[in-house]
């Protein structure tokens, strides 16, 4: 959520970075929110000099009766009865002033960084390196669910019987793997110092709100029924949701964790052909990284984290790519955003298996999470979040790349002490 003060003075800044988006429908909350936010200040103005002007009355009134004078004592007290009902009004007025404020700041999407390229959708999203090269082998290559179920695997049949599309049952070597890769991920980005935990699995609406945009919120989160609870899409909600309403000492910054958690999404939209099998799933299991950090820091941060998840992958032989989002393509929070892309031999193509953030002082100024610097002075911290890796999805892009021509699967060295020291999945 962009600072009011900063809105109030740079509208024309505000409106040109709503036109960057593509959302120029936007672009009328900006002089709303100023109007309204005017009002409100000026409510508040009259609230505050009714506020004053009632104590120095109190304070009359108590000099009139030590001096006996009651009639005009009480005839003031009726006075202060009266400001009493007008300043109700006025702080009713101002509640709600200030909550259709807030309902339109958090509307009206976050500055982007000058990096971010200009386009319209993840079509214009633009290539930055490739790491590794990317192979296409003589042999035809199935289709990752062909392939698990050679190891018996996988059963989406059953699961489709048990919870319908979305859904799947691992089981046996895939199984294994699947939760090799999730412990190697958690040691890996403890050994890169980051402190490993495991967050609750749903939130609160409050914290919802406060991590990710409405638009965000109603495609993706899945509701507990009859109560404030919801189920989290990423553990980053959760993560970044414990430092929620937190004034934290400026020394102790930044805070680096991992988290472990299963992520359930509703996943609305068209599903294509590379949509099947495990590509795009309403339940799936991820390691993700974290940082709060100080303004100066979260451009450092940004490039650490992304390349944490690209040394990951070309640990275990994965060719990856990363790709600067562009302005039409990144949530109303993030002010930046970089994909990591893991090489599918089998399309001749890369595709999304992570995702980094930066997301300024958005989540931070919508949860209160507020660093107490030099002095005292209070300021927002910045707050960023990367995919370590998320199987499944991350199992094809390992099983497309390690795939034999004999129908074994090579489990790469970093792996093999995870899989019981197995160097390759047999038929």
């Amino acid at each position: 959520m962009i600072d009011i003060k900063f809105l109030r003075e740079n509208p024309d800044a505000v409106k040109e970075n709503i036109k960057k988006k593509f959302q120029d429908s936007k672009l009328p909350l900006v002089d709303k929110v100023i109007e309204l936010d005017a009002q409100s200040r000026a409510v508040k103005q009259q609230a505050d000099d009714l506020r004053s002007n009632r104590n120095k009355i109190s304070k009359q009134i108590g000099a009139l009766m030590a001096q006996g004078k009651k009639e005009e004592g009480m005839a003031l007290k009726e006075e202060v009865t009266k400001q009493a009902e007008q300043l109700a009004e006025l702080e009713a007025k101002e509640s709600e002033l200030s909550a259709e404020v807030t309902k339109i700041m958090m509307q009206i999407p976050q500055v982007i960084d000058p990096a971010v390229p200009i386009g319209k959708d993840d079509s214009q999203n633009v290539e930055i390196e490739r790491f590794g090269e990317p192979v296409v082998p003589d042999f035809e290559i199935p289709y990752h669910t062909e392939i698990m179920e050679k190891f018996n695997g996988i059963d989406l049949d059953s699961a489709r019987k048990v919870a319908g599309n979305g859904f799947y049952y691992l089981m046996g070597d895939i199984a294994r793997l699947h939760s090799a890769v999730i412990a190697y991920a958690r040691d890996f980005m403890i050994d890169r110092g980051f402190t490993y935990c495991v967050p609750p699995f749903m939130i609160r609406s409050n914290v919802v709100t406060g991590v990710m945009s409405f638009a965000e919120m109603d495609s993706m989160m899945y509701k507990i029924e009859g109560e404030d609870l919801y189920l989290i899409g990423t553990s980053e909600h959760s993560m970044i949701g414990k430092f929620i309403d937190t004034i934290n000492k400026e020394e102790n910054l930044p805070y680096t964790l991992t988290s472990y958690s299963p992520c359930f999404r509703k996943e609305k939209g068209a599903h294509g052909i590379e949509e099947r099998g495990v590509y795009r799933i309403h339940q799936f299991e991820k390691q993700e990284m974290i940082v709060v950090c100080k303004p100066e820091e979260s451009k450092m941060w940004f490039d650490k984290l992304w390349q944490n998840t690209v040394d990951l992958f070309r640990s275990m032989d994965i060719p990856v790519r990363t790709l600067e989002c562009c302005s039409g393509d990144l949530a109303d929070l993030k002010v930046r955003s970089l994909d990591v892309e893991a090489w599918s031999p089998r399309q001749k193509k890369y595709f999304e298996v992570g995702s980094c953030s930066n997301l300024g002082d958005a989540q931070a100024r919508r949860l209160k999470i507020r660093v107490s610097g030099e002095g005292g002075k209070k300021y927002f911290a910045h707050t960023l979040n990367n995919t370590v890796v998320a199987p499944p999805r991350m199992l094809i892009a390992f099983l497309e790349n390690n795939l034999n021509e004999d129908g074994t699967v090579s489990i790469p060295v970093a792996l093999r002490p995870y899989m019981g020291g197995k160097e390759f999945i047999g038929k």
